[in-house]
């Protein structure tokens, strides 16, 4: 983790402190050749967990930033429920981590650059707004998405 305070650190993470995290560990996944996305769990302002993708350094296709920074925070809490807790990531969640997200019941989602491939918190699909699911989250997009996009475009750029 870079720059992020120790879990359980009194330090009180704000949304924006919680996107540097998030940026901080998105750019780690292109040293093992990952799309650069990364994904931070705050809670009352307490870092539970901070990730990036390692798909390809798993060989995993969960291996998403979402997946393993959730998977790290229910055991941190010792609880698959996630009441309360913020995620904050770098790329609009995809449908399976939208659904993971839900299925913890995190309580708000904010993302900074949206994905028109595979969005599903707002750009393709809504799933974190669909009253036939039984979770409904907050979703507050847009938060450094120019700084988050930059990272996207040059990681494709450079696989060119």
């Amino acid at each position: 983790m870079t720059d992020a305070p120790p879990l359980g650190s009194t330090e009180r993470l704000d949304d924006q402190a919680a996107m540097a995290l998030a940026l901080a560990q998105a750019r780690l996944a292109p040293t093992h050749g990952d799309v650069p996305v990364g994904c931070v769990l705050v809670r009352d302002g307490q870092l539970l967990a901070a990730r990036h993708n390692e798909r390809e350094l798993r060989q995993d296709p969960t291996a998403h930033a979402e997946i393993l920074a959730l998977r790290d925070a229910a055991a941190t809490l010792g609880s698959w429920r996630l009441e309360g807790v913020t995620a904050v990531v770098t790329l609009e969640p995809c449908p399976m981590c939208a659904g993971a997200l839900l299925a913890s019941r995190l309580q708000r989602v904010v993302y900074a650059a949206p994905d028109p491939k595979a969005g599903a918190l707002g750009t393709l699909y809504h799933l974190g707004a669909d009253p036939r699911l039984h979770h409904e989250l907050v979703v507050e997009p847009g938060l450094r998405a120019e700084e988050a996009a930059a990272l996207l475009s040059q990681f494709f750029a450079a696989r060119r």
